[in-house]
């Protein structure tokens, strides 16, 4: 029935932001984005090369995210990486923290965590 992800839609409280951590430091590629003034809003429509998608939203006053204590919903986004130790190296050069790398338990893959401008929580997870 299901064949897979088409996006994630993301909500983000400053759009230049965002938009420049989504495509400058994680390389999406914008396939579309429109301002849309009843709204006071931008939906930017951003790819990845294997064709994951994210929506990125802006929404004037818009609440923060609840990150801690972890809320129901989604609790994080997790991004597949051949070289998870090449990409730590590529986020931290651009300012961005990430947490130390463990090995998951159940699979033996390793993964770390790091945070988008508004705290989104963002994982990476090695499947080579």
């Amino acid at each position: 029935m299901l064949d897979g992800f088409h996006h994630v839609a993301v909500i983000c409280s400053d759009y230049p932001t965002s938009k420049a951590f989504y495509t400058e430091t994680l390389g999406f590629t914008v396939l579309d984005e429109n301002y849309r003034e009843a709204r006071d809003s931008y939906k930017c429509d951003l790819a990845l090369p294997d064709g994951s998608q994210i929506e990125l939203f802006s929404f004037p006053g818009a609440p923060a995210r609840p990150s801690r204590p972890e809320a129901q919903g989604l609790r994080h986004l997790a991004f597949r990486v051949q070289d998870i130790d090449a990409a730590v190296t590529t986020l931290t050069s651009k300012h961005v923290e990430c947490e130390d790398i463990r090995t998951d338990p159940y699979t033996g893959k390793r993964f770390t965590f790091f945070q988008d401008p508004d705290g989104l929580p963002l994982e990476l997870y090695e499947i080579s």
